[in-house]
């Protein structure tokens, strides 16, 4: 998606991610452009190349069995964001404006991070329930901040923007249907709750505003099995081809 908005000259003067779109927002308000889109795409290929998540199946078992709040640690996570900014890298020390959310679980409500540490603020935003435990910064506690906005619509607009381009992996384009395996019914009822507070967010943009949903171009339904696969990033490359073919599609028909 980046790639084909770079190739069509759109440059973003404001930057807002939620979870993984944090993290991806985070390299572009660092390095906008080309530069930025092919040090995004490069990080994500050696990503795949890799053990992303490099907590031993023994591990795992053992954070279950003691009943721990997360599956991995939040080092396996840092290593991660550690590979793309320079440690003590500072959210007001980009070059394009950049907030994120977390979701704070002693105000049960949305935190946006403006400034401080980046690292820490990415961590935060990208502390997914069950995978990894809360973030604790300044005394408080974070979760993954998709649970309370998943794509930050007002945000944007409380900020200024009047021509809004959404970045979404949730395949918010393709139809729901009832679940029919357990797992199904978790990953659907989620969708659900993201899904209505998008469009909720987009029935209330006030006049004027340009909205512009990218496609995923990833064919596999949201609800697939292998969603739980969470560690199997082995079709990065496949997938970005797709998001940038469906996006360069979907922007020069716009024009």
């Amino acid at each position: 998606m980046l790639r084909a908005l770079d190739e069509v000259g759109i440059v973003p003067d404001l930057v807002l991610g939620t979870s993984i779109g944090a993290f991806n927002g985070s390299v572009i308000a660092d390095r906008p452009g080309a530069a930025g889109v092919e040090s995004l795409t490069e990080l994500w290929v050696r990503i795949a190349e890799s053990d992303v998540l490099q907590g031993s199946r023994i591990d795992r078992l053992k954070n279950v069995a003691t009943l721990r709040p997360a599956l991995h640690e939040t080092s396996e996570l840092r290593a991660i964001l550690e590979g793309a900014h320079t440690p003590g890298r500072r959210i007001e020390d980009l070059t394009v404006p950049f907030q994120c959310v977390a979701a704070s679980i002693e105000r049960a409500a949305e935190h946006w991070f403006t400034s401080g540490p980046l690292i820490e603020a990415l961590l935060a935003s990208s502390a997914v329930p069950a995978l990894f435990p809360p973030v604790e910064i300044d005394g408080e506690h974070f979760y993954d901040g998709g649970l309370v906005n998943s794509v930050p619509l007002a945000r944007a607009v409380e900020l200024g923007a009047r021509d809004i381009y959404v970045l979404q992996v949730g395949r918010i384009e393709s139809p729901l249907r009832p679940p029919q395996r357990l797992h199904e019914a978790a990953l659907i009822s989620f969708e659900i709750a993201r899904r209505h507070t998008y469009h909720a967010a987009v029935a209330s943009l006030p006049e004027g505003i340009g909205l512009h949903l990218l496609p995923s171009g990833n064919p596999v339904p949201f609800d697939d099995a292998r969603q739980l696969k969470w560690r199997d990033v082995s079709s990065t490359s496949g997938l970005i081809d797709g998001a940038y073919a469906a996006s360069i599609a979907y922007l020069e028909a716009e024009r």
